[in-house]
């Protein structure tokens, strides 16, 4: 894994850079989190693949920040690196951040694959659902900062109350794959929704692994992330 420090406007980000062929931008969850999928053994296989850490966070400057902010710093990084447009993979947090990002920014993003996420939401069901199961879930110890996590928290609310939200969503001509994991304690409903809204969507289950399966069944993330990416 190569390790580069790219400078985007105000501050430096740390970018990890492993592989060789089309390009892959894998997103980390939280949000807030360090990139904990920054291994070479996670990385998709055939790709190049670049992990961004995001503001404030571990290695990168700066601090507290948008999801809008966050999408500028990928575009940002994108430039430098001299990518034209990449598959983004986005785990947990990161695959909600892909799909704002594959919006508003279609011409960047070959291909989406949304692993584990939540969705544009804050169902109440879900919600008592992920809270009654917290107690099951395997321990998965992750640094992360409490203030980028509340401010991207915050921003995330305000996205999913956007009056042209689903609007956006059903025009996006971007190919989304979205996967859930079989034992995660987040109901998978609401990915399987956003793969028959969008024109280009597709939803699989991973079964027998748990939300942090790239920890617990590191073998089977990067088979699934693999090959969805080929596909």
């Amino acid at each position: 894994m190569e390790s580069r420090m790219i400078r985007v406007r105000d501050v430096e980000l740390h970018v990890g850079v492993t592989g060789s062929g089309p390009d892959v931008v894998v997103l980390s969850g939280g949000p807030g989190c360090v990139h904990y999928l920054e291994r070479d053994d996670l990385a998709p296989r055939g790709h190049r693949a670049w992990f961004p850490e995001p503001r404030g966070v571990g290695r990168s400057g700066g601090g507290p920040h948008t999801m809008a902010e966050a999408i500028a710093d990928l575009e940002s990084i994108r430039a430098a690196v001299g990518v034209g447009s990449w598959i983004v993979v986005g785990h947990s947090w990161g695959s909600d951040l892909g799909v704002r990002y594959a919006v508003e920014r279609p011409e960047a993003v070959t291909a989406l694959v949304g692993v584990a996420g939540r969705g544009p939401q804050r169902d109440r069901t879900w919600t008592d659902a992920y809270e009654k199961g917290k107690g099951t879930e395997p321990a998965v110890e992750i640094a992360w900062d409490p203030g980028v996590h509340a401010a991207l928290g915050e921003s995330f609310t305000d996205w999913i109350h956007r009056p042209e939200l689903w609007r956006s969503l059903a025009g996006c001509e971007v190919p989304m794959h979205f996967i859930a994991a079989a034992d995660d304690i987040r109901p998978s409903w609401p990915l399987a929704q956003l793969a028959a809204l969008v024109p280009h969507g597709r939803f699989s289950t991973v079964p027998g692994v748990p939300h942090d399966f790239w920890f617990t069944h590191p073998g089977v993330w990067t088979e699934t992330i693999t090959t969805a990416c080929a596909g």
